[in-house]
């Protein structure tokens, strides 16, 4: 599971900016402006006032896809903004487009990787997942009202449901999740092993040849001219179509299969010669 840093080491306040609004022209000269002070000298305070300035097309993407999923709306403004930060870096004004219509898709597809990376074994139907959040005001409520924990019969009438639906949500809600490997499971002599110790895995060895090969393709990639590495990450590492990373990279479709083909001979001699 992916690791998302805090844009802030402080808690997280989401700005309201220019970005919420239709963009004016004094503003989108001053983005260009930003953009292009930021590409001369590489300050962090340019690249923060980008941020600032185009922060509703993070808004707008989180807005949606809070109604896809649920990850909080605060998750996926942080989210987010690690692809507007990464679009921003990566664009170049010399290809004419406008920063949103190069931003978005980074937004997009970084909010996508993060809910990919925590997406849950079961999914729980928005209604039951509304109805357990609603079970844990309930349950406090009653908690208070009867000096005890209230009995799942308790807790169904007070959600108007049979108990049979309850035990349902219930169970899924335990099993929305795997169970980690590393769980300690304690033997009879105190000591501790770990869950993952006692299941036999015949897969890990396919495993670890999987991660030794990403490990050189990577290697193999930083080897490559920028043209043609940039296909190959637009393609195979952002998911892009070839005709989204031709409009990307402001050159025709033909050039971009052209560059596709030339980089996987390359990677591909560069791994032989790796082996070798």
């Amino acid at each position: 599971m992916r690791v998302v840093p805090s844009i802030n080491q402080g808690a997280w306040n989401p700005p309201h900016f220019l970005g919420d609004k239709c963009v004016t022209n004094e503003v989108k000269h001053e983005i260009w402006q930003l953009l292009r002070e930021y590409q001369l000298s590489g300050s962090p305070d340019f690249r923060n006032q980008l941020v600032k300035l185009n922060f509703g097309l993070v808004r707008k993407e989180a807005h949606y896809w809070m109604n896809q999923c649920h990850e909080s709306y605060e998750d996926l403004l942080q989210v987010g903004c690690l692809g507007l930060i990464r679009a921003i870096e990566r664009f170049e004004i010399s290809k004419g487009y406008a920063l949103s219509s190069f931003a978005i898709p980074y937004i997009r597809g970084e909010i996508q990787h993060y809910l990919r990376d925590k997406g849950v074994i079961v999914r729980i139907p928005r209604r039951w997942f509304a109805l357990q959040q609603q079970a844990i005001r309930v349950s406090r409520s009653l908690r208070e009202k009867y000096n005890r924990q209230p009995t799942d019969s308790e807790l169904a009438a007070a959600l108007e449901i049979s108990p049979d639906e309850w035990q349902e949500i219930k169970l899924a809600w335990a099993n929305r999740a795997p169970l980690s490997l590393d769980v300690p499971v304690q033997n009879g002599d105190e000591s501790a092993t770990l869950l993952g110790d006692l299941v036999p895995d015949n897969r890990y060895h396919s495993f670890q040849l999987a991660q030794e090969e990403q490990i050189r393709i990577q290697q193999a990639l930083m080897q490559l001219e920028q043209p043609t590495r940039q296909v190959l990450e637009f393609v195979f590492l952002d998911d892009l179509t070839q005709k989204q990373a031709a409009e990307r990279l402001g050159i025709s479709v033909v050039t971009v299969s052209r560059r596709l083909r030339k980089g996987l001979d390359l990677l591909k001699h560069l791994m032989y010669v790796a082996e070798d």
